[in-house]
């Protein structure tokens, strides 16, 4: 199919649109950084999953990378946290959700310093002491 739109003289039309979206994506996050030093976005569309939980379902896999599009789309920097993890006032655990830091281009010095204060300011719980991906490949 792909072959067939290359040769077909649609590659032109198809690459001009997607110019076209990564421009209006790349200026939408552009004018956001004229207003703020940093973009607070999620990482991914739901929590942490369990381990080995997802392993064997690549699509699931893959759409835990949609919400970092936008950013490798408009080449800027960007830097993933995870949020705090812990129990509510009801017993139940709660998995982290991973935080994206969006800087303005050659901003990275600046990202880092931010997501390190939000890491510091937001641990509470302790990672693994064991290799915990061994077990899955």
């Amino acid at each position: 199919m792909g072959t067939y739109m290359l040769s077909s003289g649609y590659s032109d039309e198809y690459y001009s649109r997607a110019k076209q979206a990564q421009r209006a994506v790349c200026n939408e996050l552009k004018n956001y950084l004229r207003q703020y030093d940093a973009l607070l976005t999620p990482a991914t569309a739901d929590v942490a999953y369990r381990m080995g939980e997802k392993i064997l379902d690549p699509l699931q896999m893959y759409t835990g990378d949609i919400m970092t599009v936008n950013v490798n789309l408009a080449g800027l920097p960007a830097i993933v946290v995870r949020s705090r993890a812990g129990v509510d006032h009801e017993g139940v655990e709660h998995l982290p959700l991973g935080m994206q830091f969006i800087g303005p281009h050659f901003g990275e010095s600046q990202l880092l310093e931010i997501a390190h204060a939000f890491e510091v300011s937001t641990i509470s719980t302790k990672f693994p002491e064991r290799d915990i991906l061994s077990s899955y490949l």
